[in-house]
């Protein structure tokens, strides 16, 4: 049923200045998409200004989703620093002599949250470089920087072999995905598929038949089944697949953090020219110990980016744990972690009233910020030293990360920084736009509904009423 507003109620919500009212073209774009104004709430505040331009439902408590990053990030700024880094540690557990290690290798991780392929390479070539070639033990894995209990990544949704519900571990290396490619053969009328990393414990079979018509829903005609023997898992894949989709790739989790993390080290390892003789074990680095090679992250600037600019949830996951493990010396763990923020807060004077926060990154049932408290701490962001790096690591509309195709022809293209948040239903922004006078304002819209995906006209509204000298 479509909702028509009578001129008087469009004049009521036109005048959002200091009032509990949504601007009018916010109004009526959730009207269009058939939403409630019940369901959504809003926060907009000039940075310089003592008081909020327009705002609507601002204190009651919701679901952020993923804005809910935008905590962890400045308090990652602030608390550890735009240069802090992540280090991750080799031990040998025995002689090394003439490129021989007669005993265990032991890494030691320190939370990294971007340990990607790409630099555990960088790291094992310097291990490489330093005279190591054969390693006739096993490989030890120190995951205690971290304290996290056994992580169930089927609670949130059910899909426990997606990538974005990849639980935290202080060892994470390239976010214990697995990219599996879909390589179309015309030829043979049939799909193979190709890991990427080649793990040594993963085995896949593909019988997945090329059909005809549109891609569309690319994955929705495949099936894939897991089995897992000891620590060996096969991956098969069947069904169907348009032809027209050409090459494609899907991002799973098929394999539990340490055998991961085993199996990237044996095949880059080999690669590199060494051998490993052993297996894989847990253990804990030597106090005291001096370690033959380290790796060092780029700074948590440069991690946040990424991990904003593509809502990462893992990533998010290891900054949040890292708060306590460096803060409170001590492994890093949730409630930990959740103390820590909150003293944070306290100590800056800075309210957020009914925060609940559980693991940094806004995948959480449980989660509630409201848009008011969200607001006032992206006006602390602005008014704080580590302003430039934190609007850094948000989407700039049009340009990048998960706002590069919105608004591309809008006059607020490249005009502000939106991080965005999305959850089955709760759609979600904050950030920052620069209006059309050159003055800055801090954006908050939520939206907890069924229908929550049906909002994206209303937030690309407020964008645009902002940007048009919000009034």
């Amino acid at each position: 049923m479509k909702i028509r507003l009578i001129p008087a109620a469009l004049a009521l919500v036109a005048s959002a200045a200091f009032g509990d009212a949504l601007p009018g073209p916010v109004a009526q774009a959730l009207a269009r998409a058939g939403l409630p104004q019940a369901s959504a709430a809003l926060y907009v505040q000039e940075v310089d200004a003592s008081r909020p331009t327009a705002s609507f439902n601002a204190s009651r408590p919701m679901n952020p989703a993923s804005v809910m990053k935008l905590v962890t990030t400045f308090a990652a700024l602030e608390l550890l620093g735009p240069t802090y880094t992540w280090k991750t540690e080799a031990y040998p557990l025995g002689r090394l002599q003439d490129g021989v290690l007669d005993g265990d290798l032991l890494l030691k991780g320190y939370g990294d949250p971007r340990l990607t392929i790409e630099h555990f390479w960088l790291f094992l070539r310097s291990l490489r470089a330093r005279g190591v070639r054969e390693i006739r033990g096993d490989l030890v894995l120190d995951r205690s920087y971290f304290d996290v209990a056994d992580h169930d990544p089927a609670k949130f949704d059910g899909e426990g072999l997606r990538a974005y519900n990849v639980g935290a571990d202080a060892l994470l290396v390239n976010y214990k995905a697995v990219r599996f490619f879909f390589l179309p053969n015309a030829n043979a009328q049939g799909v193979a598929v190709v890991p990427e990393p080649q793990l040594a414990q993963l085995e896949v079979a593909s019988s997945v038949r090329l059909t005809d018509g549109p891609c569309g829903d690319w994955r929705a005609g495949l099936r894939y089944d897991l089995q897992q023997k000891s620590a060996a898992v096969r991956a098969s894949f069947s069904g169907s697949m348009p032809a027209s989709c050409g090459e494609r790739v899907w991002n799973l989790a098929p394999l539990p953090h340490d055998q991961y993390a085993y199996g990237v080290f044996k095949a880059l390892w080999t690669e590199l020219g060494g051998t490993l003789h052993g297996g894989l074990r847990d253990g804990r680095a030597p106090a005291g110990a001096t370690p033959l090679a380290s790796y060092e992250s780029p700074g948590a600037a440069e991690v946040l980016r990424d991990m904003n600019k593509f809502s990462n949830n893992v990533m998010a996951r290891q900054v949040f744990l890292t708060l306590s493990a460096e803060t409170l010396k001590l492994p890093g763990r949730y409630d930990r972690s959740q103390r820590a923020v909150q003293s944070w807060l306290a100590e800056r004077k800075l309210e957020i009233p009914d925060l609940a926060i559980e693991n940094g990154s806004g995948l959480s049932r449980s989660d509630r910020i409201t848009a008011e408290g969200l607001g006032r701490l992206l006006v602390a962001a602005y008014r704080s030293p580590v302003m430039p790096e934190f609007i850094a690591t948000l989407p700039l509309v049009a340009f990048d990360g998960t706002m590069k195709k919105r608004l591309a022809t809008d006059g607020v293209a490249g005009q502000a920084h939106i991080k965005t948040g999305s959850l089955a239903d709760v759609r979600s922004m904050a950030g920052y736009v620069l209006d059309r006078k050159g003055r800055r304002f801090a954006v908050v819209f939520l939206v907890n509904h069924q229908n929550a995906g049906a909002s994206q006209g209303a937030q690309d509204a407020l964008l645009r009423w902002v940007h048009e000298s919000a009034r």
